[in-house]
Formats: structure tokens, C-alpha cells, sequence
């Protein structure tokens, strides 16, 4: 099979680009043909703001980059991850053109929610979700400017009006439930929806003997909570948390957890602390999507203390794999957190239970396994639209 990724990085590195270049790596690990449209938000810095701002909603270059790309390339499938802002919506009606599936990811909530993370003022916002997003405008929801929350709003209508996110993406893959009923409740047709989770390759075989303390990692800022934490902290009374990330909320932090706070770490040392922790601390306020920490913890037999709040009740089964508290509750936090460090054999054995829910869902193998049925579904489908459609002409003629 041969795949074409498309993919608008971000100009600050995040998860979403690293299970981009997860997947493009399984794929060619079992011998298909990758070829990957990339564009970069380092562009922006190039272009003016009303070019920029013609280019999220429709980018002619894109769209001739993929006429071009369907003609060399030939493509079985496409497949998307982010196109915004560089790309835009445009690379679908393309994809049409030369009548390759599209198959898009949804790594956030862009397409109900101009913030994508449904949260205002710290609480959250759904006002959104099924409507024509003008209280972003208002609001200023997007980068705290009123323009560029115009500009999403604009190419959200503008796409919604003419049937793009409906009729010219063949499947979506939504990471868990939550997410893909989220989206249909916003007004995306249900039965073109799938679900994969992320995956991670688990280095070793985790031991659950000498584990002790937590660990918090991802970046410091308000969605995710840290202000949460650092309440939690100075209540909960024998637990010990090192930090791991970077972000605006750097100096709170610091002054909490002095010379536990370790800073920005590479991949395997984080791999490495999650392998002695005893419980990964994940306390965010909004609706995250399938945070990628959740799965490197649970490959490292490391059960998460987490929110109960959208995807992550999802992903941790209270009492199974790990224990979940009251969103935005320092107090209930610091209580769970205070269990876990009182109770190692139940969190032992949580830590079996993680490391099992990782072999069932999370390993490379199986999501190599499901990626493929949403390809061959998608080609099916695209398939039989199009036979559906010469039907259509034949009669007309």
C-alpha cells in the first residue's frame, strides 16, 4: 500500500508531531511506501498576515502540491493530520479530485472548538460545540486575538457551508470515545468515524519493587493543571513529585518543588523515571485528546493519578489502572496522591493492570493492525462512492 502523510508542524514541538513521525516510521516498518506532504509554522514568519489568513482557509498551493504529489506518487490512501493553518482544507477537495480516500486524525478539537481544547477562563466551554463558532471572535479565544479567532471561524463556516468536514474526509479517527462522540455531537456524520489510540514501543518489561514517588511530565501552563498540583503539594503530606517539562508556568513550579523539578528530559530518561515512579500525575483542566504520556506510562507498568474529566476517565479505569479525582480539586488530589504513597501493593498491582491494558491496546503490532482496517475501510468506502456517483451519471446522461 502506498500512503501519502500530510502534516502542518507546529512551530513548538509537541506530541502530535511525534505521533506523526510514530506512525510514519510503523509504516515503513512493514514495508510501504511513505511519501509525506510537510509544512511548517516556521513559514509564517515569511508572510504577511492577509496571506496567511487566505492560506487557512484555502491554500491554492497546497491544493496543486497535492494535484501534483496524486499524479507522481499515486497514492492508495491519504492520510491527514493537521492542516492548519499552511495547508488547509483545500489537500481534501484535491484528495477528491483524483478520487484517493482521505482518512484525517483528529490529535484535537479545531474543528468544533477555534482553541481546540474547549477552555475559557480556566473552566470548561462547550458554548461552541454544534454552532457557528462567532463567540470565539468575541472572546478572543484563539492566541487572545480577535482576528486570527475570525480567521478559524471563517474557515470553519467556510468549509462547514460547502460539505468539506461531511463529504470529502472518508474516515476520521478519533483517539478514544470520548473524542468521537464529542465530534458528533458537534455535527460530524457518525458513521464515518473510527477509533485508534496513539501507541508507544515499550523499551523493557517494567518491575513494580522498587518504585516510589511520583512524577508529573508535559508542559508547565494552566490546561494542564499545574496550578492544580502545586496547591495539591503543599497539602498532601508524605508524597514526593518530580517534574518533568517546560512552559510559562516554570517559576510556580520551581519554587514548589525546588531540585525536583527536572526540566525539559529526552525521551528514554523519561521512560526511565516513569520505570521507578510509583504513579504518573496527569491533573489537567481540559479536554485533553489521548495524551501520549498516559501511554508511555501504562507501557512502563506505571499507573496515573489523573482528572476525571473527558478522555482520561476514559483511558484510566479508576482502581484498575490508576485513580481518578475531582478536576481542578487540589484537595481531592493531594488525597489520592497521599493513598497511592500509603498503599504500594495496590498500586502494584495497578501497575499490572496498565502494563496489561498496554499489551491489549497500546503496542505498535496492534495499532499497526488497526491503522490498516481504517485504510482498506476507507478505500472501500471510497470505492463504492465512486461507483455510486458514475451510477448517478449514467442515469443523468
Amino acid at each position: 500500500m502506498k500512503i501519502l502523510v500530510a502534516h502542518n508542524a507546529y512551530q513548538h514541538r509537541g506530541g502530535e508531531d511525534v505521533v506523526v513521525e510514530a506512525e510514519i516510521a510503523l509504516l515503513r516498518r512493514f514495508g510501504h511506501e511513505v511519501e509525506v506532504f510537510a509544512l511548517h509554522n516556521d513559514a509564517l514568519n515569511g508572510m504577511s498576515r492577509p496571506a496567511a489568513a487566505v492560506a487557512a482557509i484555502w491554500s491554492q498551493q497546497s491544493a496543486a502540491q497535492i494535484h501534483d504529489l496524486c499524479d507522481r506518487f499515486r497514492p492508495d490512501v491519504i492520510h491527514v493530520h493537521n492542516t492548519f493553518p499552511l495547508i488547509s482544507p483545500s489537500l481534501y477537495w484535491a484528495a477528491s479530485k483524483h478520487d484517493v480516500p482521505v482518512v484525517q486524525t483528529l490529535h484535537n478539537f479545531r474543528l468544533l472548538c477555534p482553541q481546540a481544547i474547549f477552555l475559557r477562563d480556566g473552566k470548561i466551554c462547550e458554548d461552541c460545540v454544534g454552532r457557528l463558532p462567532w463567540r470565539a471572535v468575541t472572546r478572543k479565544c484563539y492566541r487572545g486575538s480577535a482576528v486570527q479567532s475570525a480567521v478559524i471561524t471563517t474557515m470553519l463556516a467556510t468549509h462547514r457551508a460547502i460539505g468539506t468536514y461531511r463529504e470529502r474526509v472518508t474516515r476520521y479517527i478519533a483517539l478514544n470515545r470520548f473524542a468521537r462522540d464529542k465530534y458528533i455531537e458537534g455535527g460530524l456524520p457518525a458513521e464515518r468515524f473510527r477509533i485508534k489510540p496513539n501507541f508507544v514501543q515499550a523499551a523493557q518489561s517494567p518491575s513494580w519493587e522498587t518504585r516510589s514517588g511520583g512524577l508529573y511530565v508535559g508542559r508547565l501552563s494552566q490546561e494542564k493543571g499545574i496550578g492544580v498540583l502545586n496547591a495539591a503539594m503543599r497539602s498532601a503530606r508524605e508524597v514526593t513529585v518530580e517534574v518533568i517539562g517546560g512552559g510559562p508556568m516554570e517559576a510556580p513550579v520551581r519554587e514548589v518543588f525546588g531540585e525536583r523539578y527536572l526540566g525539559v528530559r529526552t525521551l528514554d530518561e523519561i521512560m526511565a523515571r516513569m520505570g521507578k515512579a510509583r504513579f504518573l500525575v496527569l491533573p489537567s483542566i481540559c479536554y485533553e485528546n489521548s495524551p501520549r504520556t498516559i501511554v508511555e506510562a501504562f507501557a512502563c507498568g506505571l499507573p496515573v493519578i489523573a482528572s476525571r474529566l473527558g478522555a482520561l476517565a476514559d483511558m484510566v479505569h479508576d482502581g484498575v489502572t490508576g485513580l481518578l479525582f475531582n478536576p481542578a480539586d487540589p484537595a481531592d488530589l493531594a488525597r489520592k496522591m497521599d493513598w497511592a504513597a500509603a498503599h504500594p501493593e495496590q498500586m502494584a498491582r495497578m501497575g499490572c493492570a496498565a502494563r496489561a491494558d498496554y499489551d491489549a491496546q497500546y503496542t505498535p503490532e496492534r495499532n499497526y493492525e488497526m491503522l490498516m482496517d481504517i485504510y482498506e475501510d476507507a478505500i472501500s468506502a471510497r470505492y463504492r462512492e465512486s461507483r455510486a456517483a458514475q451510477g448517478r451519471g449514467s442515469r443523468i446522461a
